[in-house]
C-alpha cells in the first residue's frame, strides 16, 4: 500500500517551473525540450552514479536517467528512495535514444516523490495464474495486460464505428429486470424498493421489443 503521507513539498515542485507537462506517449514530439512527467515507478536499475528509472503514466512507459553528478543531493536522494509503484513527478530534457522504450529518454534534472509505495507483490519474475488473479487489480498495471486491454479497446471501437456508419444504434437493456429469460435456472434476486428484482442474464426480451 502507498504511504499516505506525500514527501513532496511546494519547494520541491518549484524546481519544475518552466517545464511543460507532457504525457509519455507524446515525448517523441518534445525531443530537445524540457518537460515534466507525472506517474509511477514501473522498475529501476542502478549503476555507479546513475539511476535508470522506468516510469509509466497510463499512456506508456519511458526511461528516465538520473545522474548523481548532474543533480542536487536532494534529487539524487529522492531517486534512491523510490520503490516500485511509488508516485513521482520528474522533469528533464527529452533526448532521442533508439534503444529505449519509445525511442526517447528523459535526462532528469528535477524529481519529487509524491508517495512511497510499500512492498509490491508482483515482481519481475514468473508468477502463477492463481497468484495473478488474486492480485488482478495490480496485475493490470503490467505490460502484457496493459497491451491486451488496448488491443481489445481498438477492436471494440472499430466494431462500433462500423455499425454506426451503417446506421445502427447502440442500445443497452436494463441491468435489473422483473422477469426471467427463457432457460434460466438460477436468478440473483434483490429487493428493489419493496419489489423483487433480478440481475438480468440476457437482453433478449428488451432486444425483441427494440
Amino acid at each position: 500500500m502507498p504511504d499516505a503521507t506525500p514527501s513532496a513539498t511546494s519547494d520541491s515542485f518549484a524546481a519544475f517551473d518552466g517545464a511543460s507537462t507532457a504525457t509519455i506517449d507524446t515525448l517523441g514530439a518534445h525531443i530537445g525540450a524540457r518537460v515534466a512527467l507525472n506517474g509511477w515507478l514501473y522498475g529501476r536499475r542502478d549503476s555507479k552514479g546513475l539511476a535508470f528509472l522506468v516510469m509509466r503514466d497510463g499512456t506508456g512507459l519511458a526511461q528516465a536517467v538520473v545522474s548523481e553528478a548532474n543533480v542536487s543531493p536532494e534529487v539524487w536522494a529522492a531517486a534512491q528512495a523510490l520503490t516500485q509503484e511509488s508516485a513521482l513527478r520528474l522533469a528533464g530534457a527529452v533526448v532521442a535514444s533508439e534503444r529505449q522504450i519509445g525511442g526517447v529518454e528523459v535526462q532528469v534534472d528535477a524529481l519529487a516523490v509524491v508517495s512511497i509505495a510499500g512492498e509490491y507483490p508482483i515482481t519481475p519474475k514468473e508468477h502463477g495464474v492463481e497468484f495473478l488473479f488474486n492480485h488482478r487489480h495490480l496485475h493490470l498495471r503490467s505490460r502484457r495486460p496493459w497491451a491486451i486491454l488496448r488491443i481489445r479497446n481498438r477492436i471494440v471501437m472499430s466494431i462500433h464505428a462500423y455499425f454506426q456508419e451503417k446506421g445502427f444504434l447502440q442500445l443497452d437493456p436494463p441491468v435489473l429486470t422483473g422477469n426471467a429469460v427463457e432457460g434460466t435456472t438460477t436468478l440473483f434476486e434483490l429487493d428493489f424498493y419493496g419489489e423483487p428484482a433480478y440481475l438480468t442474464q440476457s437482453g433478449q426480451l428488451y432486444g425483441e421489443a427494440l
